[in-house]
């Protein structure tokens, strides 16, 4: 598409939103302000550099095995920096805590350090972005059924120290890069069967979790949000870190809390929570995700589930207290294009929400006219988004349309297809 065709369409998309009272250009901005958290685990398949040849644990497993997987940090950062060439916007990275540069060596989870992650600080510098971090309780020797509520103390200790460094580690990388870095807090905890003992280990993770977190580092540099989910892979029955658990735990304690969107019943979606949760605590961390029929992690697409999602932060008036970040991986297809068409996904579905008439529509709810607020709701969704969405990538020099395609072809052929 030409550059004139791109122009022209936007100004006549902008055009049917002004006759409804939209500001296209304010909804752009707002846009452009999104930083989209993207996963590193999509380029390797949740590997990590700490034990590349260890097993994948905690019910987490990736299907397929497209060549091409990211192998080295050099190869990962790469892969990274392709992407963000193909998405509009200023987005971040986040790493879990087995990606560290550890040279090579083996080092212990309880043992890490800032200075194994500061060449991502440094190369995230470089080409603009920002990180956040997560801890990694899973694929490790000491995981078992339990880390935190284990009832063993030693295991407990363990992965304790590896929380207190991974804050530490977040932290610094927060101070590093002048922004705080949101570091979540994601355990397996739990049974594949039924289990007697519930409030026990529910009460040893909110033992453990208040030991750690007693340690006060400045917000300014350190955002903890604790994340729950409802079953997983061998964890059936019961999980320790149920979102009522964490709930209430991120309430009490005036923290994050990270809602998956597939950490829910199959039929159960997260859009409704977030008004109710943005009353409670400070802040969401969101991890975009597309379920099918379980966690299965599938690649981000433009749905309803995603839709209603982003309407509901949009509506809240409340974008800024929303991280938004992406947790996928899908190793049946090219990695890199699985990146671009979620974060792209991601993107259009909150431009749609920003390109909306709220005032309108609540005006139409408080006169009771409920047809009409239905009726404006459909024909929404037939108005040129596209558009602006194209335009948008236009301004910034990114690939508009299907052009991306053709350019992930090109570097599947010169770059990840040579990857033995």
């Amino acid at each position: 598409m030409k550059s004139e065709q791109i122009t022209q369409a936007y100004e006549d998309a902008k055009a049917q939103y002004a006759a409804l009272g939209v500001d296209v250009d304010k909804a752009l901005n707002q846009l452009d302000e999104l930083s989209i958290s993207i996963h590193c685990w999509q380029s390797d398949d949740v590997t990590g550099f700490e034990n590349p040849e260890g097993e994948l644990t905690g019910g987490i497993q990736a299907t397929g095995n497209f060549p091409g997987k990211a192998r080295t940090i050099e190869e990962l950062k790469q892969d990274i920096e392709k992407v963000v060439k193909l998405v509009p916007g200023s987005h971040r990275l986040s790493l879990h805590a087995i990606y560290g540069d550890f040279g090579g060596e083996f080092v212990e989870r309880d043992q890490i350090e800032p200075k194994h992650f500061q060449s991502w600080i440094d190369w995230a510098k470089k080409i603009g972005i920002k990180i956040d971090f997560n801890s990694t309780f899973f694929s490790h020797p000491k995981s078992g059924n339990y880390s935190l509520s284990s009832f063993d103390p030693e295991i407990r200790d363990f992965w304790k120290n590896h929380l207190r460094a991974c804050r530490r580690i977040a932290a610094e990388i927060g101070r590093q890069q002048d922004s705080p870095c949101v570091h979540n807090i994601w355990i397996h905890d739990g049974e594949k069967d039924k289990t007697v003992s519930r409030l026990e280990h529910r009460r040893l993770l909110q033992e453990s979790l208040d030991e750690v977190l007693a340690e006060k580092i400045d917000k300014k540099y350190l955002v903890d949000c604790v994340e729950c989910k409802l079953f997983g892979i061998g964890s059936e029955s019961y999980v320790v870190g149920s979102h009522e658990f964490y709930m209430g735990y991120a309430v009490k304690n005036n923290m994050a809390l990270t809602l998956d969107a597939g950490h829910f019943h199959p039929t159960e979606g997260i859009a409704d929570k977030i008004s109710s949760m943005l009353l409670f605590v400070p802040q969401i961390t969101l991890h975009v995700s597309r379920p099918e029929r379980w966690d299965s992690d599938h690649v981000v697409i433009l749905n309803d589930p995603l839709l209603e999602l982003t309407q509901e932060i949009v509506r809240s008036g409340q974008m800024n207290r929303v991280n938004v970040g992406l947790d996928y991986f899908d190793a049946s297809i090219n990695r890199i294009g699985a990146y671009v068409v979620g974060i792209r996904s991601t993107q259009k579905a909150m431009l749609q929400a920003l390109l909306e008439p709220t005032e309108k529509l609540r005006e139409y709810e408080k006169q009771d006219k409920n047809f009409q607020r239905l009726a404006y709701l459909e024909e929404l969704k037939a108005l040129p988004w596209n558009a602006v969405y194209n335009y948008y990538c236009q301004t910034q020099g990114i690939a508009v349309g299907d052009d991306y395609i053709k350019e992930i072809e090109e570097y599947e052929e010169n770059v990840t297809s040579k990857r033995n």
